[in-house]
C-alpha cells in the first residue's frame, strides 16, 4: 500500500491553447483569451489509474483545487493539508508550502501536476525541507522538458502505485518571457528522485537534423485550396521560411494559398480558419518523440480530427527515439493515433514509425 501526497498547480497548461506558451505570470491574460483549466482533469485521470492499480492506497492532498478536489472526484477520501490557494489565485509559494506540509505527513511519494515550473517549485521545496522524498510529475503544463514526468496522466498513476526504485533526474526550465519571444535556453533548476520506469519521459534534446530536405519535400507537395496548420520547432521553422514568411518558431502558424493567414495562432483562431481540406504538419520533440501534447497544445483534438496529419522528422532525430508518442488531452483520440504512422524523413522518403 502506497501513501501518496498530491499537489496540483490548477492553472498549469492554461496558456497553451491560447498561444501564450506558458502560464507563469499571465493567468489573467490567458483567461481573457478564453483559456480553460486543464490540470484538474489530468490529475483526476492520474488518480483514477492510481486507485485502480492500488485500491488500498492512501492519499494526502493539498486543499481545494490544489489536489483535494481531484482526489475526491477520483473516489478517494483524502487527508487534507491547507495549501492556502484556490484556482486563479495560486502561486509558486503556495505550491512550495503545500509540498512542505505533504512531506511532513510522511508520504511515500509526492505526485505533482503541472509543468517544468511546477517541477522547479517542488524541487526547491524538497530541498528546503531537507528530505529525500521521491516525486513524480503528471504532465499538465505547456513546457514539459524535464525528465521527471510520466508520458501520460494514466502512466503517472500506475507508476506511482507500483514503482520499486528511484533515480535522480534533472529538472530543467526556460525563461518564459524569452520563450514567448522565440528563444529556448534550457537550464537545470534542481534534481528530483523519480520512479524508475519505462513510462518516464526522457529529457528534451536538440537535433539539427536535415530540415532543409524535409522542408523542400513538404513544399513540393503543397496544394492549392488546402489549409496548412504548421506546428512549432526548428524543422517546421525551415518549412515556414521556404513558404515565404518569417516563422513563429515556438508557435503555430496557419498558411493557405500562398500566404500566412494567421501567425502564432491560438486554438480558436486555427479552428476559425480551417477549410474543407486541412493538413496539420508537425515535427516530434527531439529526445522525447511527442507529436502532440508538448508545446503545441494550440493544435487541439478538435483541430486534429478535422485534418490530415503529416509528421516530419530527420533520420537523425528518429534514431534518438524509441517510437513516437501522443498526449492530445483526449484519450480516445490518442488511441486512434496509436499504431504505425507515416513519417516524412527526407525530400521524397518516408518511414513507418510506431506511435506507442
Amino acid at each position: 500500500m502506497v501513501k501518496v501526497g498530491v499537489v496540483v498547480n490548477p492553472v498549469a497548461g492554461m496558456g497553451g491553447a491560447v498561444a501564450l506558451k506558458g502560464t507563469d505570470d499571465v493567468v489573467d491574460e490567458a483567461r481573457e483569451r478564453g483559456a480553460e483549466p486543464r490540470a484538474g482533469e489530468r490529475a483526476h485521470r492520474a488518480l483514477i489509474a492510481f486507485g485502480d492499480a492500488d485500491p488500498e492506497a492512501e492519499v494526502v492532498a493539498a486543499s481545494g483545487d490544489m489536489g483535494e478536489r481531484a482526489a475526491r472526484e477520483a473516489g478517494f477520501t483524502p487527508e487534507v493539508v491547507d495549501a492556502g490557494g484556490e484556482i486563479y489565485t495560486t502561486s509558486a509559494g503556495d505550491t512550495r508550502e503545500a509540498v512542505k506540509q505533504l512531506v511532513a505527513m510522511d508520504v511515500d511519494l509526492l505526485l505533482f501536476v503541472g509543468g517544468d515550473g511546477t517541477a522547479s517549485d517542488v524541487a526547491d521545496a524538497l530541498s528546503d525541507a531537507e528530505t529525500e522524498t521521491p516525486a513524480f510529475g503528471v504532465p499538465a503544463g505547456v513546457k514539459i522538458y524535464s525528465a521527471v514526468f510520466a508520458e501520460t496522466p494514466e502512466d503517472a498513476g500506475r507508476v506511482a502505485a507500483r514503482y520499486m526504485e528511484t533515480e535522480a533526474r534533472d529538472v530543467v526550465d526556460v525563461d518564459e518571457e524569452a520563450f514567448r519571444g522565440g528563444q529556448v535556453d534550457l537550464y537545470v533548476r534542481g534534481v528530483l528522485d523519480v520512479p524508475v520506469s519505462a513510462d518516464v519521459q526522457p529529457r528534451k534534446s536538440r537535433s539539427q537534423g536535415e530540415a532543409e530536405a524535409l522542408a523542400r519535400g513538404f513544399i513540393e507537395a503543397v496544394e492549392d485550396d488546402v489549409t496548412y496548420v504548421l506546428g512549432p520547432g526548428g524543422t517546421m521553422a525551415e518549412v515556414k521560411r521556404r513558404l515565404g514568411f518569417e516563422p513563429t518558431h515556438l508557435g503555430v502558424d496557419v498558411w493557405r494559398d500562398g500566404e500566412a493567414v494567421v501567425r502564432d495562432a491560438s486554438a480558436d483562431e486555427i479552428l476559425q480558419h480551417l477549410g474543407e481540406r486541412n493538413v496539420v504538419a508537425v515535427s516530434p520533440i527531439g529526445g522525447q518523440g511527442f507529436v502532440f501534447g508538448r508545446g503545441n497544445q494550440q493544435i487541439t483534438p478538435e483541430v486534429v480530427r478535422q485534418a490530415e496529419l503529416e509528421v516530419l522528422a530527420s533520420p537523425e532525430k528518429l534514431r534518438e527515439l524509441d517510437g513516437l508518442k501522443v498526449d492530445t488531452g483526449d484519450p480516445a483520440l490518442d488511441d486512434e493515433l496509436r499504431g504505425w504512422m507515416r513519417v516524412r524523413v527526407g525530400r521524397q522518403d518516408y518511414e513507418l514509425v510506431e506511435v506507442g
